[in-house]
């Protein structure tokens, strides 16, 4: 009965902070609401909203950007926190201290980040002055340049998680049996080769995880955009969920705003199961 009490807590909470909330959301986006007349004021009135949304240039610029980031931040992220825990592993004495100067960024405060990156990308910042001094006359002011503004937030996301990533794959490369090593060696395989043969397909769960939590949290980027671009300049920056926000408590489109959180909620969940039918064939 004690089990059955805490499943039931947690599927109150389940119950009444995500599910309750999304068909709240779901009816609204399918409506059209008189805010003066409160909960009376909703009127069901189809689809119109989700095809207003579609011919929204704001909205299809925002899912542009986050597909962009979303592939360009969890592709390098993957890629350089295995290279760098694979490095901690192999090569590092001390790598708890290495680990935890990693892990620092992950901890800190969202607005501490963002004000320190925008000291170091302003005009007169250490990253520009150090471009001027190497020879580049005109460096671009990266968070107000409409060309390097994206690519600069998906640096600074990249920066804030690596030791995250980092601290999951050292810790799945640290249970790979050695002996596993040992034999691929025996039989003539180098470096590389033990890498690609042992401890990638070793590390396969621990990759999908993180994969799987790198693209949700691609899609859920808000802090650093309005604190530092506010979607800016243009649309250069603008994501799905800051968009939402926008849509919601700047031009007060409560429907439009439900409409694209359905939307954005369809694409996270069609991700995640993609991604779960391709492990399950792999493991089969």
């Amino acid at each position: 009965m004690k089990g059955y009490a805490f499943i039931g807590l947690n599927l109150i909470g389940v119950l009444i902070f995500w599910t309750v909330p999304m068909l709240f959301s779901f009816i609204i986006s399918i409506s059209k609401w008189d805010y003066s007349k409160g909960i009376k004021g909703i009127r069901i009135q189809g689809f119109s909203n989700y095809v207003e949304m579609w011919r929204d240039a704001w909205f299809r610029a925002s899912l542009i950007n986050n597909i962009v980031f979303t592939v360009s931040y969890v592709a390098v992220l993957i890629v350089l926190s295995f290279m760098v825990a694979y490095v901690l592993n192999e090569y590092v004495v001390g790598k708890k201290f290495v680990q935890l100067g990693l892990y620092l960024p992950y901890i800190v405060n969202i607005v501490a980040i963002s004000a320190v990156w925008l000291a170091l990308f302003s005009n007169n910042g250490p990253i520009l002055n150090l471009l001027r001094k190497i020879g580049m006359e005109n460096p671009p002011v990266f968070v107000s340049d409409l060309r390097w503004a994206l690519p600069a937030i998906v640096l600074i996301c990249i920066w804030q998680n690596l030791g995250y990533t980092v601290i999951l794959f050292l810790s799945g490369m640290i249970n790979v049996p050695r002996d596993l090593y040992e034999a691929a060696a025996i039989d003539g395989a180098n470096g590389i080769a033990r890498i690609w043969y042992v401890t990638i397909p070793m590390l396969s769960g621990t990759t999908f995880f993180i994969v799987i939590t790198s693209i949700i949290n691609s899609f859920k980027v808000f802090g650093l955009i309005n604190l530092m671009t506010h979607g800016g300049p243009g649309t250069a920056t603008t994501m799905l969920v800051y968009n939402i926000y926008r849509t919601a408590f700047q031009f007060g489109k409560l429907e439009f705003a439900s409409a694209q959180g359905i939307v954005l909620l369809a694409i996270i969940f069609f991700i995640t199961w993609i991604q779960f039918r391709i492990q399950k064939r792999n493991e089969a």
